[in-house]
Parts: C-alpha cells; sequence; structure tokens
C-alpha cells in the first residue's frame, strides 16, 4: 500500500511523485499524487486506462497533453480529465519542472503496474522512454492489460505479437510483475499536509467526511 509522504522516482521519465492521499486509506479506491516533471520528461507512451480516471490539475510550470486526439497545453490551475478507456499522453512542455496533482479512481492495478514500471527502470531495464524492452513488454502489457493499453502499435498487433513472445518470455525468466518491485520501498519519506478525502469516496468506504 502506499502511504502518504512517500516518494517514488522514475529516473527514466523524469517523474518524482510525492504520495498525498495513499491507497492504505482508500482501500485501493483513490490515489491522489503531487507529480513532478523535470523538463524533457514525458510519460512513456500515449495509452488508455480501460477502468479508471485519471484527472490532472496543474500547479505549476506547463504540461502538454493529448487527450482523445486533442492537443493542448496546460498552465497552473487548469484540470484535465482522462475518462476511462480514453486515449491521452503528456509531457513536460516547458523549460522548468512541472508540478501536477494527479487523481486516479480507482488505483490498486494502476499501484500495481506502476511499482513495476518504476522498478524496471530504476533497475535500468527500461529504453530511453521508460518502456520496457519487447519480451518483457509482452508481459507486463499482458498483466496489466486491465489497467493500462498502449494505443500503439494497433491492439490487434499487439495480442498478435505479445501472444507469440510471451511464452518465449516466460522461458528467458522474465515475469509480467516482480514481487521485488511491489515490495520495494520509496526513496525517501517526505512530512506532507494532511489532505481530507473527498466525500464520494469516504462514503464509498463508509466514513464521515472529515474523519
Amino acid at each position: 500500500m502506499l502511504r502518504a509522504g512517500e516518494v517514488y522516482e522514475n529516473p527514466v521519465t523524469g517523474e518524482r511523485a510525492v504520495i498525498r492521499i495513499g491507497t492504505d486509506v482508500t482501500n485501493g479506491e483513490l490515489l491522489i499524487v503531487d507529480l513532478t516533471v523535470r523538463p524533457g520528461g514525458a510519460v512513456m507512451g500515449e495509452h488508455t486506462h480501460p477502468a479508471m480516471e485519471e484527472r490532472f490539475t496543474m500547479m505549476a510550470g506547463k504540461m502538454g497533453f493529448r487527450v482523445a486526439g486533442k492537443e493542448e497545453t496546460a498552465t497552473a490551475g487548469v484540470q484535465i480529465i482522462a475518462a476511462p478507456g480514453t486515449p491521452h499522453d503528456w509531457w513536460n512542455a516547458g523549460d522548468k519542472d512541472v508540478l501536477v496533482r494527479v487523481e486516479m479512481r480507482p488505483a490498486a492495478r494502476f499501484e500495481e503496474m506502476i511499482r513495476n514500471g518504476f522498478g524496471l527502470a530504476q533497475d535500468g531495464k527500461t529504453d530511453g522512454k521508460g518502456k520496457p524492452g519487447l519480451l518483457q513488454l509482452a508481459l507486463f502489457a499482458q498483466e496489466f492489460d486491465d489497467a493500462l493499453q498502449f494505443t500503439k502499435p494497433p491492439r490487434w498487433v499487439q495480442k498478435l505479437l505479445f501472444g507469440v513472445l510471451a511464452p518465449i518470455a516466460r522461458m528467458a525468466g522474465l515475469r509480467g510483475s516482480y514481487d521485488e518491485y511491489l515490495k520495494r520501498g520509496p526513496k525517501e519519506i517526505v512530512a506532507v499536509e494532511p489532505m481530507e478525502l473527498p466525500e464520494d469516496i469516504a462514503k464509498k468506504l463508509g466514513l464521515t467526511v472529515g474523519a
């Protein structure tokens, strides 16, 4: 479970995530992080989340977004929402660090996926954009198909290609998810101001708002 104040970094994509509301208090229903992205940093590629909504609220800097084919540059105060199943991509569009608050609902599978993605990058097992090598990607994509789907190449090509490569990858000792990454702790823990659970999440968990 992710906890408030924990810090996780992806050295390849340039992401530094400070947990504000962790999955430990939301039972995986919600994750909120303050994400800093260095100049030149970007997510590993355009993708969709089949059953998860992702909200971005800009706090500082300039972030480029492409959502459902529409591209824009967002600055402080702008909110971008990628509904479940909506193709989206983002990148630092300026020459300074970007700070954006990211909300994921629900977040349990996203947490497992991002722990593996960051872990592979930290261990030098991705390309320059943070994507695993082809054999590893075949298993990663199959394991987290319910949480993350890349838009390129086309889905039918992915299914065919990964279906062929997955057995080879397993024979090579690779896996879709690694216990070592799921258990890997944060880079550091910092002090953060407490955040109140959103009303809808609190109600879903049977809690009183403000508890």
